[in-house]
C-alpha cells in the first residue's frame, strides 16, 4: 500500500450513546467530517465533555461509532481494524502501567504485544529518546510522576507508528518537563510522524500545532492553520504605560474598551477595522496622561476558543 496523503480521514461520523436507566440519551459526535494531512501536527480542542475523548476511543477501537466512515492511514476500521490500530500509537491521559515492571521490561511487553520482531525492538533507543534509558532497570513504582509520563509516550513508540495521539500528554507535569515534551514532540514530527495532539493548554496548542480543529457539543465548529484561526479575532489590544502609574481612569477616558490594570498601565481594546490608534493617543492626551512606553497585544487562541465556543 502506497503512502496515504491524508494520515485520518472521517465522513458522517456519528456516535448516540444510548438512554441508560437515568442516564438520558447522548449524541457525542454529530456528523464529523474531517481530513488530518500526512505529517501533521494537528491539534484537537474542546471544553470538557466535547466528544474529543469519544473521537479518539473511536479511532483507537475502544468505543464502536453509529454511523459514518473513518480511515487510518488509509484503512478502514470496520472492515480492516488490525492494520487501522497498528497505525496508531496512544498517549492516554491516565498513566497506566506494571509498577513491578522496568521500563526496559515495559516496552519489551509492550513490543511483543505488537509482535515486533526481537530483531527489530529498539528498546534503548526510545528510553534514550524520552530520557529514560538511566532508569531503564528501575522499577516503574520508583519513578517520578514526569518519568511516568514519558514512558507512557515511549510505550506508545515501541511499534513505529505513522500516527501518534497525545491525548493531554502534559497534564499535571511541571513546565521544565512540558517543554522538553515539547522539543521531543517536534523531532517526532521531523521525522515524519503524523502527530494528533490534545490539550486544555491552549498555549501548547498555539506554540505546536500548524492546524487546529475546535469541537464542541460534538460538532467541529472550526478547523483551519493556526495562524488562520488566529487571524479570525478582529481586535487588538493597546497597553499604554503612564510615566506615573494610575490609581483610578481619568473621567476623560471614557472609551469603550479601556480599562485600569492593577499594575497602573491602561489596556485598550479596539476592533481594528474601526478604530486607528492615533485616534485613542488622542484621547489619553486629553487625558494629560504622559506616556512613558507602549505596547500592542496580539489575540491570543484562547481568545479565539471563548469566541468561538461562546454561543455554540
Amino acid at each position: 500500500m502506497s503512502i496515504p496523503d491524508i494520515a485520518i480521514r472521517v465522513r458522517n461520523l456519528n456516535k448516540i450513546y444510548k438512554a441508560s436507566g437515568k442516564v438520558a440519551e447522548k449524541h457525542a459526535l454529530k456528523n464529523i467530517d474531517l481530513d488530518i494531512p500526512r505529517g501533521a501536527i494537528y491539534g484537537l480542542l474542546g471544553p470538557n465533555g466535547a466528544g474529543k475523548s469519544t473521537f479518539i476511543n473511536i479511532l483507537a477501537g475502544l468505543v464502536n461509532k453509529t454511523s459514518g466512515q473513518v480511515e487510518v492511514w488509509g484503512y478502514d476500521i470496520d472492515t480492516q481494524p488490525r492494520l487501522s490500530r497498528a497505525a496508531l500509537g496512544i498517549v492516554n491521559q491516565e498513566i497506566v502501567s506494571d509498577p513491578f515492571f522496568t521500563p526496559s521490561e515495559t516496552l519489551e511487553l509492550m513490543a511483543g504485544f505488537y509482535g515486533v520482531p526481537k530483531s527489530e525492538r529498539r528498546t534503548l533507543e526510545i528510553l534514550d529518546a524520552v530520557g529514560l534509558v538511566d532508569k531503564k532497570d528501575a522499577y516503574v513504582r520508583q519513578l517520578s510522576g514526569g518519568m511516568k509520563r514519558r514512558l507512557m509516550v515511549a510505550k506508545a513508540l515501541v511499534h513505529n507508528p505513522p500516527i501518534l495521539i497525545l491525548d493531554e500528554p502534559t497534564a499535571g507535569v511541571d513546565v521544565d518537563l512540558r517543554h522538553s515534551l515539547w522539543e521531543y514532540v517536534r523531532s517526532l514530527h521531523a521525522n515524519g510522524t503524523t502527530i494528533i495532539l490534545t490539550t486544555h493548554y491552549l498555549e501548547e496548542a498555539e506554540e505546536l500545532c500548524d492546524t487546529i480543529a475546535i469541537i464542541n457539543h460534538g460538532e467541529i465548529i472550526c478547523a483551519e492553520p493556526t495562524q488562520d484561526l488566529l487571524g479570525h479575532l478582529d481586535h487588538k489590544s493597546l497597553i499604554i504605560t503612564p510615566k506615573e502609574a494610575l490609581t483610578t481612569l481619568p473621567d476623560s477616558l471614557d472609551i469603550e474598551g479601556a480599562v485600569l490594570r492593577e499594575d497602573g498601565k491602561i489596556a485598550i481594546t479596539y476592533q481594528m477595522s474601526e478604530t486607528h490608534i492615533a485616534d485613542m493617543l488622542e484621547a489619553v492626551k486629553a487625558a494629560n496622561i504622559d506616556i512613558q512606553d507602549l505596547a500592542t497585544q496580539e489575540p491570543d487562541l484562547e481568545d479565539v476558543f471563548v469566541a468561538l465556543t461562546r454561543n455554540n
